[in-house]
């Protein structure tokens, strides 16, 4: 049976969405990160001390980019996972794209506009944030403006990971109506049965 350690609430949300998407059975075991990732028996599954961490069988995974191409290659044969060499490469490239050009100006965002007391929020990072979001997400435009998904016509992988990181957009209420294709493709993403479910567990 396959685990998955975590909350809907952190990055172990777009691996939950994986596996609706995929219709495995699994368990979801709540990790909360008030305590929960530091408990003994958790670090011997992740001595990092973050979530999600995945059990298959034994077979123990943590990162949730390496967790969603694992099971999409393993489980994923019902064209989740790229059947082409040059779209498995692509895949990684957006993948990548959507956590390094992407996810840590959102996160800045998200920690001044939601986690931190108004009174400390850094305004000056947030305004840098916003500006440094807009190249990636014209990038996403221009691309995603010519097509239906990443690699054609059919939802995979690679829109599922990328919509994951963009979705963080719709959390913290940021304007992205400068990129309106890439804004619709997102939503279109997310609306997905699969993330909808996934989105409501704890």
């Amino acid at each position: 049976m396959i685990k998955l350690y975590g909350s809907s609430m952190s990055r172990a949300a777009r691996c939950l969405w994986a596996l609706e998407e995929i219709g495995l059975k699994y368990e979801h075991v709540p990790v909360s990160f008030d305590g929960g990732t530091r408990a003994p028996d958790y670090l011997k599954l992740n001595p990092n001390g973050h979530i999600p961490t995945l059990d298959d069988d034994g077979f123990i995974l943590w990162e949730s980019m390496a967790i969603n191409l694992y099971l999409a290659e393993k489980y994923g044969k019902n064209g989740l996972w790229p059947a082409s060499v040059p779209d498995r490469a692509s895949t990684f490239q957006w993948s990548f794209w959507a956590m390094t050009e992407v996810e840590p100006h959102l996160i800045t965002l998200l920690l001044n506009r939601l986690f931190t007391p108004p009174d400390q929020r850094d305004e000056k990072a947030c305004a840098n944030a916003e500006a440094a979001l807009l190249p990636p997400f014209k990038v996403l435009d221009d691309f995603i403006g010519r097509r239906e998904y990443i690699l054609g016509t059919q939802f995979t992988i690679a829109d599922l990971n990328v919509a994951s990181v963009l979705g963080l957009a719709n959390l913290i209420k940021l304007d992205t109506s400068a990129a309106p294709a890439a804004s619709a493709y997102l939503q279109k993403c997310l609306a997905r049965p699969a993330n909808q479910k996934a989105a409501a567990m704890k």
